[in-house]
């Protein structure tokens, strides 16, 4: 990113990030953007993933990031995690969690029919895992005191996005640990945040059905537009420096405003010509939404 201009703010922190797969993650736009900003960084997935993804590339781009392989849905995995973690490192001053998946959502389960062991899937990979990581990150020492962790979530969590499925409750327990996490916490100095990002086209948000159409809608919704997960990255970076060290318990909207709109006058025009047209209303199932009259 030699176009970018760079701050230091993560000058001489050390951190980890879990989840980066490929180039439109999230995940991998704030490892680089870490790294760019000063820090050393260590990245984490599965091993599916580091044999299917470009976590090399980014490791690489890095300053050759140490990989640790990594399930977050299993105790062993995630405390041998961070036992190599601070052999590497030491204690960091980060950790960074960019996980979620859903079974349910890839298989297009409507929600009154879900799986529910892909259900409980859910909640583990995409919630509880946060939980995991912080428990035993704290066991091993390998956190630093004024350090920070955060967690990447979705609107869906407080509102409902049909489509969203079970993730909606995921991303609502994640935010629930995160509130039950900030008081024990802060009795270290250590800050614990959630970023409420635009629908971003990862690997996993393109997969959610409908997403192109919740994109563009979230768009016109927003009076400055979706955000990219590279513009994710750069915000995260401030929560991850001394900047924000009384920041914590927060679920922090990264959405261009959507999340404070009620309506902008592209979509009131749209939802008005769509309402009286008939044969539209009919192609895209309106006919069962009219407004009470």
């Amino acid at each position: 990113m030699p176009d970018k201009a760079h701050y230091g703010l993560l000058k001489g922190k050390k951190g980890i990030v879990f989840g980066p797969l490929d180039e439109s993650s999230i995940g991998w736009q704030i490892a680089l953007h870490a790294y760019n900003e000063g820090a050393e960084i260590a990245i984490s997935n599965v091993a599916t993933a580091l044999r299917f993804g470009n976590i090399d590339e980014l490791a690489g781009k890095c300053g050759d990031a140490p990989v640790i392989v990594c399930d977050a849905t299993k105790n062993e995995d995630v405390d041998k995690a961070f036992v190599e973690l601070k052999k590497k490192f030491g204690p960091v001053d980060f950790i960074v969690h960019s996980i979620g998946m859903s079974q349910n959502i890839r298989k297009q389960m409507p929600y009154e029919e879900l799986n529910y062991e892909w259900f409980m899937r859910t909640l583990d990979v995409s919630g509880m895992s946060l939980h995991r990581l912080v428990s035993y990150a704290l066991r091993n020492g390998a956190i630093n005191d004024g350090g920070s962790i955060l967690a990447l979530s979705y609107i869906a969590s407080q509102r409902n996005y049909w489509t969203y499925s079970d993730m909606g409750d995921a991303k609502s327990l994640l935010e629930s640990i995160v509130r039950s996490y900030g008081p024990r916490l802060a009795q270290r100095g250590i800050r614990i945040n959630t970023i409420s990002q635009s629908p971003t086209y990862t690997k996993a948000g393109s997969g959610i059905p409908g997403f192109e159409q919740m994109h563009e809608y979230s768009d016109l919704m927003s009076p400055l537009g979706n955000a990219s997960a590279e513009e994710c990255a750069e915000y995260a970076v401030t929560l991850l420096s001394d900047l924000t060290r009384k920041v914590t318990m927060q679920n922090l909207f990264h959405d261009g405003g959507y999340s404070s709109m009620g309506a902008t006058i592209p979509m009131i025009r749209l939802a008005h010509e769509a309402l009286h047209d008939e044969d539209l209303a009919r192609r895209v199932d309106l006919e069962d939404y009219k407004p009470s009259r």
